[in-house]
Parts: C-alpha cells; sequence; structure tokens
C-alpha cells in the first residue's frame, strides 16, 4: 500500500515534476526553439532572397530582352508595313495620273480621228470636184476640138460652095472638078431610085475612083452623120456594082473598079449583095465601103460635070 501510496506520490511528483518541467521547459524551450528559429532564420534568409532576387533579375531580363525583341520586330514591321503603304499611295497616286494621262490620250485621239474622218470626207468631196472638173474639161476641150474641126472644114467647103454657086446647080457642091449632091435631107432610096434622081438632073451615081475623093465624101457624110442610128443607116449609095457579073465590079461609065476601099470581109455578096454604097466608119475612110442589096434604103450621092462658065471681062 506504502508502496503504491509511495509510487502514486512518486508518480503525483513525477506529474508534477513533469508538469512543473513542462511549464518551464516550454516556456525555456519555446524561447530557446524561438532563438533558434530566428538564429536559424537570421542565418538562412539571406542566402535564399539572393537566390530568389537573382532568379527574378533574370526572369525580368529574359521578359525584358523579350519585350524589346518584340518590340524592334514590331518597329520593323510597322516600319516594313508603312514603306509598303507609301509605296502603295505612291503606287495608287501614279496610277491615277497615267489614267488622267491615258484618258487625255484617248480623248486627243478621237478627236484626231473625228478630224481625220472630216479630213477624209473633205477630201473626198475635192476628188470628185476634181473629177467633176476634168470631166467638164476634157468635155470642153472635145467641143473645141469639134468645133475647131467643123470651122476647118467649113472653110474647106467656102471654095467648093463658091464654086458651085458659079459651076454647079443649087444644092450642089463643085469638088475635083466636078458638081456632087448628097442627098441629106431626102428621104432613102433603093439603088435604082436614086440612080434615077441623079440622071433627072443631068447627072450619075457618083464615081470614087480616087483616094482624095473618098477622103472628102467620107468627110462629108461623116460630119452630117447620125451616131444614134446604125452604120449602113448612115451609108450613101454610090454608083458601083456587079449586078451584070457577080464579082466585076464596074461604074457608071463602064469602068471596071481598079482600087476599092472596102470594109473587111466585104464585099461577101451576101442576100444577093449587087450595090455598092459608103458610110462613114471612124476616120478609116479607106474601110469605108459595104456592099448591099439593091432594094435597101439608102441615101445618095450624085456625079455630074460641071456648067461652062463665061470668061469674065478683062
Amino acid at each position: 500500500m506504502e508502496n503504491n501510496g509511495k509510487s502514486g506520490s512518486f508518480s503525483g511528483a513525477f506529474d508534477r515534476l513533469v508538469c512543473e518541467d513542462d511549464g518551464s521547459v516550454d516556456e525555456d524551450f519555446l524561447y530557446s526553439n524561438q532563438e533558434k528559429q530566428q538564429v536559424s532564420m537570421s542565418m538562412v534568409k539571406p542566402a535564399s532572397s539572393c537566390s530568389q532576387h537573382s532568379v527574378l533579375v533574370v526572369s525580368l531580363t529574359v521578359l525584358a530582352v523579350i519585350l524589346l525583341a518584340i518590340d524592334i520586330g514590331l518597329g520593323v514591321y510597322y516600319n516594313e508595313l508603312t514603306s509598303e503603304q507609301r509605296a502603295l499611295l505612291d503606287i495608287n497616286s501614279e496610277l491615277a495620273k497615267l489614267q488622267q494621262k491615258y484618258n487625255t490620250v484617248i480623248k486627243n485621239r478621237d478627236e484626231m480621228k473625228q478630224q481625220l474622218e472630216r479630213e477624209i470626207k473633205e477630201q473626198q468631196r475635192t476628188q470628185w470636184e476634181l473629177q467633176h472638173q476634168s470631166r467638164r474639161t476634157n468635155s470642153y476641150e472635145q467641143l473645141i476640138s469639134k468645133a475647131q474641126m467643123e470651122i476647118a472644114t467649113l472653110k474647106s467647103y467656102i471654095p467648093m460652095v463658091e464654086e458651085g454657086c458659079r459651076r454647079c446647080l443649087p444644092g450642089w457642091n463643085f469638088l475635083d472638078s466636078m458638081c456632087y449632091f448628097f442627098a441629106f435631107s431626102l428621104a432613102q432610096r433603093q439603088w435604082n431610085d436614086a440612080r434615077n434622081f441623079c440622071k433627072k438632073y443631068g447627072g450619075n451615081l457618083a464615081t470614087v475612083d480616087t483616094y482624095e475623093k473618098n477622103e472628102v465624101m467620107h468627110r462629108l457624110i461623116s460630119h452630117y452623120a447620125d451616131p444614134t442610128r446604125h452604120y449602113f443607116q448612115n451609108a450613101f449609095w454610090i454608083g458601083l456594082t456587079d449586078i451584070d457579073n457577080e464579082g466585076d465590079w464596074k461604074w457608071m461609065n463602064g469602068q471596071r473598079l481598079i482600087e476599092g476601099y472596102w470594109n473587111d470581109g466585104e464585099p461577101n455578096n451576101n442576100n444577093n449583095e449587087d450595090c455598092a454604097g459608103v458610110f462613114p466608119k471612124d476616120h478609116l475612110h479607106f474601110k469605108s465601103w459595104n456592099d448591099f442589096p439593091c432594094s435597101t434604103h439608102l441615101r445618095w450621092i450624085c456625079e455630074m460635070e460641071p456648067r461652062v462658065t463665061e470668061a469674065s471681062p478683062s
């Protein structure tokens, strides 16, 4: 019991000791721990702070470098973008200028085209007027040439008419020492009727036996020919026939034809053509004869000896 009491008192004393010790020990221990902690913190804290500060500085430095790189990149990009924009603006400005110049050129081209069209029309009108004047000039020249020829022909007729008045019947012309009548204004007749007309006035159908005589007669009938009529309607009977013997052409005085002035292919005796006539043929008097059927109605040329005139008193 005592043991138990002792032990109980010992345990209680031990408990009290422990409790007391705990109280004192706790304070001392806590104090001691706090000091140790402070000592340890004071001893450990500067090293840890330096490490964290270094990491922070490095991080900030890297971040600053990154930001600087980004800023530089953005600056470069902005500068490049600004240069491209300026270049684009310059290009647009140049395009606007070129467009304006192009519009001006197009406008000038259209105006020049219109001017060219007006000039072409004016040139065409001038060319037409020139051609018209040229035609009129040619026509006038032809009229002048024809008038000059007619004047020359009339002048050549003057001696013939003067002599005809003295040596030939009225309406007859004196030519190559003979009197000739050209039936210009009378109705056309057959060959025999025309011959009878000539014989009525003491003559006969004309004998054209020389080159000169044929030329003068051809010139006369050509001057009075109607160009709108067929050639044989402007033809004249002459005193040449082969009615007695085919192919044996003779004049009214019985003389055989020596030299004729036949057209190409004539005489051909087509449809029993036994009488000869002279017709105008484009100044080709040496090809101005044709044979016709004697029943054909043509004009005619008469020939007669001139009258003997008395000599003028001396």
